[in-house]
């Protein structure tokens, strides 16, 4: 029974994105003005590793680096001129002073001698104040966020039960012997 629950909870996990691969698009909303950054998912880039930022369903070149040098091409669309910026440890993208124009699909490909990944990210920009309809947003992760944490504590509570209803029969096999 425990085994079928603890499948449930995977299953749940990954329908809600606990566990999101590289497919998956993370959503980023910004305010007109602000600056964005766009996490690479590195913590450092490795020797071997090259990374490329995309913009669009064209796949506009933004930027290109491996740890030692930054390439921004001299050609990139104008209105990404002077507003990029390229994280040579990670790989990070921060875009600023954003306006409505940079909203769209931003796309990381790391590659590396042995593997390569691929990250999205669509990119919302707000003019003047924050959408307060959001809201419906914010309560089904915040609904699925507790889901997630009930289904834990169930999972401890009879994980605890088996292994004392395991030791009970364990302690009364031994007072038969």
């Amino acid at each position: 029974m425990f085994h079928t629950f603890a499948f449930c909870c995977l299953c749940c996990c990954c329908q809600f994105g606990v566990f999101a691969g590289t497919d998956a698009v993370k959503s980023v909303s910004v305010m007109e003005g602000d600056s964005v950054s766009l996490n690479s998912s590195l913590t450092e880039i490795q020797e071997d590793e090259e990374i490329i930022w995309t913009f669009g369903s064209n796949g506009s070149l933004l930027a290109i680096t491996d740890g030692v040098k930054n390439i921004i091409p001299d050609d990139i669309d104008e209105r990404f001129r002077g507003r990029l910026e390229l994280d040579k440890k990670t790989g990070s993208l921060t875009i600023m002073n954003i306006t409505t124009e940079h909203a769209g699909v931003y796309t990381v490909e790391i590659s590396g001698r042995n593997s390569s990944s691929t990250y999205r990210f669509n990119v919302t920009v707000y003019e003047g104040h924050a959408p307060c309809c959001d809201s419906v947003e914010a309560v089904l992760r915040l609904v699925a966020t507790a889901l997630m944490g009930v289904a834990s504590l169930v999972a401890v509570v009879l994980l605890v039960n088996e292994v004392r209803a395991s030791r009970g029969k364990t302690e009364k096999t031994e007072e038969i012997s």
